[in-house]
């Protein structure tokens, strides 16, 4: 958190920034600036325009003079983004709710006096110019099931594999166990165990939760969230959730209906 469905709304929020030009560039933590350095950054930004927004996956991209320059922005676990003072989103699930300026890790000053900034209280987020996309595997809202299954020809825990950046880009802790919830799979299968029926119901169901829980304001709005404790249990069927590690982050999934 914040996971692909969250990055898109800063993407389209960060859309109010096209035609703009960037005056400043903040970048008073050097290690929020990732293989570069601030001043790089500055360099390349000040004095550009704005030209267009993009995402892929977990990844915010901002073009300055027209295809010139690319500004990635990632947003580790607590990072938000806020444009002119307003926030597509105002408080994270697991985060802190306050906008404490010393969390100020990024930000770019604009000529008509707006401001473009990321908040991020953990510091797990960065900047980069001309991130490596080529490294990243399939957008979450473009997966097919024949893009899917060959993304899941592996030994591995079947949301191990989901949360694999470079298979499928934008899928996180949540949206991966809301989606297998409602697919009735089994978090903890070997990823190619499924058969093609299944990988089609899986990417049926990726797409079509996704737009539930973006039309609902974010990846914690899922149907599974407010059972994900201890004493939690399917809100489908009454059974007692199982609570796992898998993919090194914790899973939470029904025994009886999840197969």
């Amino acid at each position: 958190m914040p996971e692909g469905i969250e990055i898109e709304m800063y993407r389209q929020a960060a859309d109010a920034a096209i035609g703009r030009t960037i005056a400043q560039v903040n970048a008073p933590d050097g290690y929020f600036v990732k293989n570069s350095t601030a001043e790089e950054v500055r360099a390349a930004l000040t004095g550009g325009v704005v030209t267009s927004t993009g995402r892929i996956g977990k990844l915010m991209l901002l073009g300055v003079d027209g295809e010139e320059t690319a500004l990635g922005l990632r947003f580790g676990m607590t990072g938000r983004l806020v444009l002119d003072g307003l926030a597509p989103i105002e408080r994270l699930e697991y985060s802190s709710g306050r906008d404490d300026p010393a969390w100020d890790r990024f930000a770019l000053e604009l000529n008509d006096g707006g401001l473009l900034r990321v908040n991020d209280p953990r510091r797990l987020g960065g900047v980069e110019l001309t991130p490596d996309i080529e490294a990243m595997g399939i957008d979450f809202l473009a997966v097919t099931p024949a893009k899917l299954g060959d993304r899941l020809d592996s030994s591995v825990a079947l949301k191990a594999r989901l949360l694999d950046q470079k298979r499928v880009a934008g899928i996180g802790n949540l949206i991966a166990d809301e989606t297998l919830w409602r697919a009735g799979l089994d978090p903890a299968r070997p990823a190619r165990s499924l058969n093609q029926s299944e990988v089609k119901r899986l990417s049926r169901v990726l797409r079509s939760t996704v737009k539930i829980l973006f039309d609902r304001g974010g990846s914690h709005t899922g149907d599974l969230q407010d059972h994900r404790h201890r004493d939690g249990r399917c809100p489908r069927d009454g059974a007692p959730l199982d609570r796992r590690t898998i993919g090194g982050r914790t899973t939470f999934s029904c025994p009886q209906h999840q197969r």
